[in-house]
């Protein structure tokens, strides 16, 4: 990160078939070693079996799952008096999004025995739902900044 200039956002486009751009980063956050017609292959998978199951579109599933998994505050530690402190503070929205499908994928490839693209579909669905591996770490994050809510005079 650069000391005086600001970082600038690049600007994500949109996936080719639904032209959305939060599936256009799952694609991504799915991608290993380049192969993106892969990721892109188990992500609209996901999809339609999201679709089929859930009985409702598949944006909409999808982003009610983002939604549900999207931790508001969060611990970031700050050293004070030679003490380090776990501060809560809020999550930024952009933030957010990104914690919000790293844990999906994560508890999507925890999962085993069934190919990729059924286990993120399971995924998405458990956190459409409330339910899941993803909405308990949620839930752990939310429950961690509770516990050090005594420690919130030191965010700046």
């Amino acid at each position: 990160m650069p000391r005086r200039a600001r970082n600038t956002k690049r600007e994500i486009q949109p996936d080719p078939r639904y032209h959305n751009i939060v599936i256009a980063r799952l694609i991504t956050k799915i991608m290993e070693r380049g192969k993106k017609r892969t990721a892109e292959d188990i992500v609209y998978g996901a999809l339609e079996l999201l679709e089929k199951q859930s009985s409702k579109d598949a944006i909409t599933a999808l982003e009610q799952a983002i939604k549900n998994a999207t931790p508001l505050l969060q611990v970031k530690p700050r050293r004070v008096g030679g003490a380090t402190y776990q501060v809560p503070v809020e999550v930024q929205p952009d933030r957010g999004l990104f914690l919000a499908l790293k844990w999906i994928i994560a508890s999507a490839r925890a999962r085993k025995g069934m190919p990729m693209k059924r286990r993120l579909a399971a995924e998405l669905i458990d956190a459409y739902q409330g339910q899941g591996s993803t909405i308990k770490k949620r839930e752990d994050t939310h429950k961690m900044a509770e516990a050090n809510r005594a420690f919130a005079h030191y965010r700046w």
